[in-house]
């Protein structure tokens, strides 16, 4: 398993270069080739009404292919520049999930509020319309070594299973990796019923070294959602961790998009999302 491919969406917002310091890094570290994606709305701000000119629009894709070619071109890596026509949430969002099915994984932006020039729900939607597992990139600080304090969210669903296997490339040689579980056993169940499971043997078999950490439902009452995310967001902060993999829901357990809403608004370190 390897990430040969990667997209970053480069726009006009102020984080845009922080974000391509992290696809440069990655890609040159993993071999990989590197898309550079331009997508934006045809305007500005949560109400959407102040509508932009082609003159501005088109300064903004200039700017940014400009910066990405700087970037890009200053690291050994293999680039190529996409952009999508500027257009409404309805056009947008679907066709930049559609580009990053033609990649490994989609490296985007936590929102930088008002006056973004993509929607609020931007990466949650690309995470569950694409197919693809996709590196979000926090609005603040400097994250260029991603994978080398890993946190990893499981309860054993679909979904996590998805993202656990989706991080396997980014967290080989890692120094930490910490699973957190937040699993319980199915009602009715009988002792025995089922083999003994081991997440934690199964990453081994990929060269990783885990702490597997379990919560308990005293420290997580009902293992309800924002107990999750609280739980999530204070062991990043205690680890330190420079990555935190978890699984993307659409109105079902864990973690549904109300609570990823809640985790890309306090998000410190690269979060990776799958479906």
């Amino acid at each position: 398993m390897a990430y040969k491919h990667l997209l970053v969406h480069v726009d006009g917002g102020s984080r845009a270069a922080d974000r391509l310091d992290v696809a440069v890094a990655l890609a040159a570290r993993l071999g990989a080739r590197l898309t550079g994606l331009f997508a934006e709305l045809h305007s500005l701000g949560p109400s959407l009404v102040a509508r932009r000119s082609p003159q501005n629009m088109a300064e903004a894709s200039r700017s940014a292919r400009a910066l990405f070619e700087a970037k890009s071109s200053a690291a050994p890596v293999v680039a190529e520049w996409w952009e999508l026509p500027p257009g409404e949430y309805g056009e947008v969002v679907p066709q930049a999930a559609a580009c990053c099915r033609y990649a490994d994984l989609a490296i985007l932006g936590q929102h930088e509020g008002e006056g973004a020039a993509v929607p609020e729900d931007f990466v949650q939607e690309v995470a569950l319309g694409s197919g693809r597992p996709v590196l979000v990139v926090p609005a603040f600080g400097r994250h260029a070594g991603v994978g080398r304090r890993v946190l990893v969210a499981w309860n054993g669903s679909r979904e996590a299973a998805r993202a656990l296997n989706d991080a396997i490339p980014l967290m080989r040689g890692a120094e930490a990796v910490v699973v957190l579980a937040f699993v319980q056993p199915e009602a009715g169940a009988r002792p025995g019923r089922m083999p003994p499971l081991n997440i934690a043997a199964h990453l081994a078999d990929h060269g990783i070294a885990v702490q597997y950490e379990r919560l308990t439902e005293e420290e997580v009452p009902g293992q309800d959602e924002p107990g999750v995310v609280h739980a999530l967001l204070n062991k990043g902060y205690e680890m330190q961790a420079d990555l935190t993999v978890m699984g993307l829901a659409r109105g079902l357990p864990f973690v549904r998009t109300s609570g990823a809403r809640a985790i890309l608004r306090s998000m410190t370190s690269p979060l990776l999302l799958s479906s």
